[in-house]
Formats: C-alpha cells, sequence, structure tokens
C-alpha cells in the first residue's frame, strides 16, 4: 500500500519496487488444476481502473500542478484514510481538484468536500486503485504469479472473499496502528500480502523461478516468500531504508499474517491433490533406472 501524492511521497500499501528491488519472482512451477478466472478477473480490474485514474496520465518526475491537485483530490476520495476508518466518519475538509493562490503561491485549494463517503467502502475502492505504473504491474506481478494455485486450493468464491477480507484486514489494522494518518491507503498490495502468506503455507516447496541480481534462479517458495516477509517487516521496524517512498508495509505484514492464519487449516484439514512432477523442490527422486 501507498500514499499516492507524487509530491508527498505514498502512503498505504505499497509502490512495489520496495520488493521488487530484492527478489522478483517471475514464474511459478506449480501447475493449477483448474483455469483461475477469478485471478485474471482481479488483474484485468485492477488494469482497466487504473486506466481510468489520473494516476495513468500522471509523469513519472514531473507533474502540472493542475494534475497533481486532481489526483489527490481523487485518492483522498476513493483511498482508504485510516482516520476514517477509526472514526467510521468523513473528514470535514479535503482537496477539492481545483489549484488555489495563497500566501505562499500556487496549490491546491481545501475545502469541505462536495461528496458523502463510507470510510467502509472506501477500503473496496482503494483496492483497486495505483499511484503509478510500477505500483499497478508489480502488484500485479505477484497475483499472477501466486494467486492461480491459492485461488485453486480454496475455490473461486472463496478465493475472491479471502482476497478482499484480506485487503480489509490490512487496511483496518494499519489504520488501528496509525489512528491519526490522514494520508490515503492505495493499492492491491494488502490482499495480495494475504494471498502470499496462503500461498507460503499451502506450497512450501514449490519452485520459484526468481531474478538474484542478474541471474534467474529456482529457489523454494518458503524462501522467497520468507525473505519478502522478512524485508517488510525490517522496513516496517524501521532496520532498512528504501526509496519507495511512504510504504505501509504494517498493512503487508498484517494482510501476509492473516493469509497464512486462514490457509493453515486448508493445508490440515484439506487433502490436496497429487501434485505434478516438478512441482516441489527438490524433485522427487526416480523410481526407476537407466540401462
Amino acid at each position: 500500500m501507498i500514499n499516492p501524492r507524487p509530491g508527498a511521497g505514498v502512503s498505504e500499501r505499497d509502490r512495489r519496487g520496495t520488493v521488487c528491488g530484492v527478489v522478483i519472482p517471475v514464474h511459478d512451477v506449480n501447475p493449477a488444476r483448474r483455469t483461475p478466472w477469478v485471478t485474471y478477473a482481479l488483474i484485468a480490474a485492477n488494469v482497466i481502473v487504473f486506466l481510468l485514474t489520473p494516476s495513468s496520465t500522471a509523469g513519472a518526475d514531473e507533474i502540472a500542478l493542475a494534475d497533481l491537485c486532481r489526483q489527490e483530490a481523487f485518492f483522498q476520495q476513493y483511498g482508504a484514510i485510516p482516520r476514517e476508518l477509526v472514526t467510521n466518519d468523513q473528514l470535514n475538509r479535503a482537496p477539492t481538484g481545483e489549484v488555489g493562490v495563497g500566501r505562499g503561491g500556487q496549490g491546491c485549494v481545501v475545502d469541505r468536500p462536495a461528496y458523502t463517503k463510507p470510510p467502509v467502502l472506501s477500503v473496496l475502492t482503494s483496492m483497486f486503485l495505483h499511484g503509478g505504473w510500477l505500483h499497478l504491474l508489480g502488484n500485479m506481478l505477484f497475483l499472477f504469479i501466486f494467486g492461480n494455485n491459492v485461488e485453486d486450493r480454496f475455490g473461486r468464491l472463496r478465493f475472491l472473499l479471502f482476497y478482499l477480507f484480506g485487503g480489509y484486514v490490512a487496511a483496518y489494522g494499519f489504520a488501528l496502528a496509525n489512528p491519526d494518518s490522514t494520508q490515503p491507503l492505495v493499492g492491491a498490495s494488502g490482499a495480495i500480502a494475504a494471498v502470499l502468506g496462503a500461498y507460503l503455507v499451502l506450497f512450501p516447496r514449490a519452485r520459484v523461478w526468481t531474478w538474484v541480481v542478474l541471474f534467474p534462479l529456482p529457489m523454494p517458495a518458503w524462501l522467497v516468500l520468507g525473505a519478502w516477509f522478512a524485508l517488510q517487516w525490517l522496513y516496517s521496524a524501521g532496520f532498512a531504508i528504501t526509496s519507495a517512498g511512504a510504504v505501509a508495509y504494517l498493512a503487508h505484514i498484517l494482510g501476509f499474517v492473516f493469509g497464512a492464519l486462514v490457509a493453515l487449516p486448508v493445508r490440515l484439514l484439506q487433502r490436496p491433490p497429487p501434485p505434478a512432477y516438478g512441482t516441489y523442490w527438490p524433485p522427487p527422486r526416480r523410481t526407476w533406472r537407466r540401462y
């Protein structure tokens, strides 16, 4: 999750360079038994919504003040704001999207909002918003790689509910830890972190091809996702520094833990289908001899 305001850093869920700067998974050797239509639909919905938002046309380095004000007002209206979530009450002042002139020069006008915003629904809308192309593509890469197998194991409807509820847990958990924050949270990474946590529990030995420096290497999922989680914790605790902006690492951690806890009884109680050859790392021993 990130804070998407270009001039102020990024607030919530994440600007996906945070994870990709260390490990970049590109493919897992873990074939699904059925087409992951929900995963594909979520990816399509995120891309389509992004193309319809101001972020899709915003420049990476320079952005006009008018565009910045419109983007800030948009995220303020549709993003999840911690103070609103905790109080269940809309803020009485927000950017209007217009440019004004004050004592310090030009800036974005802040006034009483002309819309009514149910805070609980803002979490849902925020899950389909992203602060930029890097933020979107990074999130969708992780969802594409790991979402299909979790959907295959959970079932389509349960996976959709699990994904959405994971986003709510991440957003409200972050809000409870930061009740005075008024920076909007946007991004799907809270929900995707739940998918990663579930994948780690359900398929810990699945092989994941991962870019490490300049070379793709096959690595077990427990190592790839365990390193991802450890990195989020280090960033959240302040032991590591990132240039990705104001990222809500705590939301990632909460989503990941939620996903792992939900997947644990599924792993213990539901008998999985037999894996295809090459799914796990290390591969099974041969039961035949070569003459």
